[in-house]
């Protein structure tokens, strides 16, 4: 079985991308880790309901936090 995903590994992640988004007016938040090693993040701010918020995430930060965190089997975006 795979270790267990560090939320603070995950949060450490998110705090590099982190600034880029505050500066747009929006954050990012991480939900929670679930058993399987999914990760569950949502946007706030001005970043909710942005029609580049899809392709940010899916281009930028889930690759990131599947690249530099080990075993995430995959990140989901909430809201």
């Amino acid at each position: 079985m795979d270790t267990v995903v560090d939320s603070k590994a995950v949060n450490d992640c998110l705090d590099k991308i982190r600034p880029y988004i505050q500066h747009d007016g929006g954050d990012i938040e991480l939900l929670g880790v679930d058993e399987f090693n999914v990760v569950y993040v949502s946007f706030k701010g001005a970043c909710q309901g942005c029609m580049m918020a899809s392709e940010d995430f899916s281009g930028g930060i889930k690759e990131l936090l599947l690249e530099e965190v080990p075993n995430v089997r995959d990140v989901v975006l909430v809201g």
